[in-house]
């Protein structure tokens, strides 16, 4: 068994004030037990003004967010995997990139989110990440305390091409770190999260955002662990901020390929065109 952490939070538009949340479930989450903390989308700001956010938007070296993340996991020996933060990249354009910390301080992973929140919901929301993202290129991975774990965030949640690379890489975990508007969250949350378990045979680890935010976003809340059979293990729920713990149980995933093992039975096939 491992023990990981959750945090559950309502990130605002002052990196300090982040910085300081962050620092504080670090070392809670060490004091719990746990191995590995796993943080939401967008941890070290949360704003919707981008012209006010660009001031905050710095090269990844230079993110004061991250300097506080890497020294806390250094002072507390854990791992961290930093849900995302906005940084800078060297062409100017921004990357939603998610972080994988090191007990030492180092950085053992990077993911720059490959899929673009572009949508217009029913309700009225309207987002167009690509309009200061870039989206990623590269599926990534890492060895950490859980096995091998594969990074995504939030809305690559929708496309299954992902995650099936996940699985024929044997991924033993997955983290969705999310900040998830209401209304799909309602629709959809619960339903993607376990599924993506199911089909890579996978824990899923689904830190995510909650509440009524400075900037004026809502947010869906329910941070998830869902072992590789789809079971909901933590569901924090989606009444404010918090930090959970849920056990990882390696041998469960080990059973589970053996009595399912969809990822050793998967065939290639051709799709044959209509007249």
């Amino acid at each position: 068994m491992t023990r990981i952490a959750l945090l559950q939070t309502t990130t605002g538009i002052d990196p300090d004030a982040n910085a300081a949340t962050l620092v504080d479930a670090i070392g809670e989450a060490a004091g719990g037990g746990a191995a590995m903390l796993f943080t939401p989308e967008m941890s070290g700001l949360l704003d919707r003004d981008r012209s006010r956010a660009a001031h905050h938007v710095v090269p990844e070296g230079d993110n004061p967010v991250l300097a506080a993340v890497r020294e806390a996991a250094k002072g507390s020996a854990i791992w961290v995997a930093l849900g995302s933060i906005a940084v800078q990249r060297a062409d100017g354009r921004w990357a939603n990139r998610s972080l994988l910390v090191a007990p030492d301080g180092s950085i053992a992973a990077r993911y720059d989110k490959i899929h673009m929140f572009d949508v217009e919901l029913a309700t009225g929301e309207r987002w167009r990440e690509s309009a200061a993202y870039a989206p990623g290129e590269e599926v990534v991975t890492a060895r950490t305390p859980l096995g091998l774990l594969g990074l995504a965030v939030c809305y690559d949640i929708r496309f299954p091409a992902l995650f099936e690379q996940f699985g024929r890489l044997k991924c033993d975990a997955i983290a969705i770190p999310a900040a998830f508007t209401v209304p799909t969250g309602k629709a959809h949350w619960h339903l993607l999260q376990r599924a993506r378990a199911v089909e890579a045979s996978a824990w899923v680890i689904a830190a995510a955002q909650v509440g009524t935010h400075e900037d004026g976003r809502q947010t869906f809340g329910h941070s998830l662990v869902v072992d590789p059979w789809g079971e909901v293990v933590l569901d924090m729920g989606g009444e404010g901020p918090g930090l959970g713990f849920a056990e990882i149980d390696a041998a469960r995933t080990a059973d589970i390929r053996r009595q399912l093992p969809s990822l050793a039975n998967k065939r290639m096939f051709h799709t044959l065109g209509g007249k």
